[in-house]
């Protein structure tokens, strides 16, 4: 029996080929159907535009004739005309080119966040389709153009953040288009009152003028706004209810006003409320105990007013769902304890509640608010000590407890709190040692315990905080020498020791370790009154968002010890360094070479034993604002071209020390003063002994105000001779 065989497979390639022909027709088809040929005369236009303001070709897509392949643009399908254009971020700059304004079919213009420059073009008005229009960071000045007005159909409009953009608000921007739900033009220089249609613009529910210099009494507004942002103006008058918003407002934010008054009872009316700022105004008076706000608010800042009184018992309802997530009384008037209710609002991350006349002591209670982040009561008169509860709010991130009465020890509990980075307890009347278990906090990169009475040699429990940027121990009662690791901190930028009984040798050790004060190509950041500057603000997930400013200079200060020995020579080839006082201890030895230390801006040497002669080239350092080497034995001869001479007083006290004067001989003022004696070249009835007594005291006073102030430590390194 003969066997058949049968081709398999090319019945096998046959359906192959009819599965491949059909993979191609749909492939055919998805590219014809993704494909949308852009209109010739709306492409003229884009090409036109693009070669105005893309020098850096950042639309190198705008080739061919595929709608679909040119970034930020989409064409409708049918027509090929372009319905939108979203160019954010695109790098573009310079004019815009008046053809753009024959895409006559776009709804949707977005140029955010360029640099566009010139007036916003006029012929934007020709664009009737429009119903967003955003052109918020960029360059534009001039007016807003009245051609606008015929823009019937716009939902959104946003200007924000063009600086030199301003004038008057237009009278006519509250009826221009009965469908404009979102109006924002702040961070602009818009002046006047608010055009009154604006009050009555039924369809608006966001209005962000926040951050211009309009001015006039704050009206009430009659629509069911959602957000309204009017911070940073100059508005007067009194707080409206805003009733029209009663179920509808999620944020209201009037800070950095002219505000007057109280806040009306009627506020808690806000029944949506989550955001309330009225920080920065001239409000007074008491806080109704009637003034509660619904659960629904998360952050509730009414810092730097006038109000007084008692804190609020109750200031919001709490639920297990929701609750406040901040709250910011500091800088006014309250006065009395802090409630227990305030230990209640079991959602709270931040409490700011500095700079009032609180008293009595720290809740125990405390510790129940297990989400804290942020602590700050300083600036009050708080007594008692730290209590030990507050180890429950396990993730707090800043304790800032300075300038109260407080006293007792830091518990070696406290290392329970290793999530901390800011812990200020300066000028309170706290004593004891630093506990050793202060080791187990790792992330600190603030700490101040000055002007108290802490005592005992430093432990190595400081060398485990390795994100160290300032550390200040001043004015206290520490003893013994100086450990070998001191200036080992990578990221440190102000130690401050001064005012204490430390004595031995400076450590010379690497001082290569920080880069804040080696590195003379760091930007300085601005200073401030403040050392530091703690804030925090509720982001959308109801989470806190916490961040500091640290505003001292880059600087070491070992006054006032019993320091000798010499100054070691790396301690003056610190390029980044600001600030420099060793004044007040034992040093002997010549002063190491000043032409390293190019970033220098304050160096006080007085009061030593230091001797030999004066470094010269002392005319580089540019910076230079406060030299004191006084009441040291110096010798040898100062010529005047070493620019010495702007900084008088600064040799007082060094008897073998010559500085040249105008006429070419020594400086009577830089010899040795005598009590009881009186000198010959003397002006005026004053005797020298009495100048330099004078200049002791005056000298001594500051040196104590400098060290137990942060705002005179910051002042001194910014002051212009």
């Amino acid at each position: 029996m003969g066997l058949k065989c049968v081709p398999v497979f090319e019945l096998c390639d046959t359906h192959k080929l009819k599965l491949l022909l059909l993979l191609v027709l749909v492939l055919l088809c998805s590219y014809h159907c993704g494909s949308i040929n852009l209109n010739p005369e709306d492409r003229a236009s884009l090409l036109l535009f693009r070669s105005w303001v893309d020098q850096n070709r950042y639309l190198s897509t705008w080739i061919g004739s595929n709608c679909t392949n040119w970034t930020g643009i989409v064409c409708d399908n049918e027509s090929g005309r372009v319905i939108s254009m979203n160019l954010t971020n695109m790098n573009l700059s310079g004019h815009i080119h008046p053809n753009l304004c024959k895409v006559v079919f776009i709804e949707s213009l977005v140029l955010s966040e360029n640099s566009f420059t010139g007036q916003i073009p006029l012929c934007f008005g020709w664009l009737q389709n429009l119903k967003v229009l955003h052109l918020c960071h960029n360059r534009f000045t001039g007016f807003v153009p009245d051609t606008f007005m015929r823009l019937k159909q716009m939902r959104e409009l946003d200007m924000k953040g063009n600086h030199d953009l301003g004038g008057l608000l237009p009278w006519w921007i509250g009826n221009f288009s009965l469908n404009l739900e979102k109006l924002d033009m702040s961070f602009n220089s818009f002046r006047g009152e608010i055009p009154e249609s604006l009050y009555y613009l039924s369809s608006l529910k966001y209005l962000n003028l926040g951050n211009n210099n309009l001015s006039g009494d704050l009206h009430d507004f009659y629509q069911s706004l959602v957000v309204l942002n009017l911070e940073s103006n100059l508005f007067s008058g009194t707080l409206p209810c805003f009733s029209a918003s009663a179920l509808s407002m999620l944020v209201l934010n009037l800070a950095n006003n002219s505000i007057l008054g109280g806040i009306p009872t009627c506020i808690s009316s806000l029944k949506t409320l989550t955001h309330f700022n009225m920080s920065h105004n001239h409000l007074d008076s008491a806080i109704s105990p009637r003034l509660v706000f619904s659960e629904e608010l998360l952050e509730l800042d009414l810092s730097f007013n006038d109000l007084s009184g008692s804190l609020p018992t109750k200031i919001a309802e709490t639920t297990e769902k929701s609750g406040l997530v901040l709250l910011d009384l500091s800088y006014n008037g309250f006065s009395g304890g802090i409630p227990l209710k305030i230990t209640e609002l079991k959602s709270l991350q931040a409490l700011f509640l500095s700079h009032n006349f609180l008293t009595g002591e720290i809740p125990g209670r405390i510790g129940n608010l297990t989400y804290l982040q942020v602590v700050d009561l300083s600036h009050n008169s708080l007594s008692g000590s730290i209590p030990l509860n507050i180890v429950g709010c396990f993730q707090l991130l800043a304790l800032v407890l300075n300038n109260n009465n407080l006293t007792g020890e830091i518990q070696p509990e406290l290392d329970a709190l290793d999530s901390l980075k800011i812990l200020d307890i300066s000028n309170n009347k706290i004593s004891g040692e630093i506990p050793l278990t202060l080791a187990g906090c790792k992330s600190l990169e603030i700490v101040d315990f000055s002007c108290n009475n802490l005592s005992g040699n430093l432990n190595d429990a400081i060398t485990k905080w390795l994100n160290l940027k300032y550390l200040s121990l001043a004015r206290n009662k520490f003893n013994g020498n100086l450990p070998s690791w001191l200036f080992t901190f990578e990221a440190i930028q102000t130690m401050d020791f001064s005012g204490n009984k430390f004595s031995g040798f400076i450590p010379d050790g690497n001082f290569n370790f920080s880069s804040n004060f080696n590195n003379r190509d760091i930007v300085r950041r601005l200073r401030a009154n403040e050392g530091i500057k703690v804030s925090a603000s509720v982001v959308d997930s109801n989470e806190l968002s916490f961040s500091y400013h640290l505003f001292s200079p880059v600087g070491i200060d070992l006054s006032d010890n019993l320091l000798h020995g010499e100054i070691p020579e790396g301690l003056f080839g610190l390029q980044g360094l600001e600030y420099l006082n060793l004044s007040y201890n034992f040093l002997g030895g010549e002063i190491p070479s000043l032409e390293k230390m190019s970033s220098l801006r304050a160096l006080d040497l007085s009061h030593n034993s230091l001797s030999g002669h004066i470094p010269g080239n002392i005319s580089s350092l540019k910076d230079l604002r406060l030299l004191n080497l006084s009441y040291n034995s110096f010798s040898g001869f100062v010529p005047k071209k070493e620019g010495y001479r702007r900084f008088p007083g600064a040799f007082a006290g060094n008897p073998n020390l010559c500085v040249e004067s105008s006429g070419g001989g020594c400086d009577a003022a830089s010899f040795p003063a005598v009590p009881g004696k009186s000198s010959e070249d003397m002006e005026g009835p004053i005797s020298v002994w009495i100048f330099c007594l004078s200049a002791f005291v005056s000298f001594y006073v500051g040196v104590m105000v400098l060290f137990c102030s942060e705002r005179a430590r910051s002042y001194i390194l910014r002051a212009n001779v």
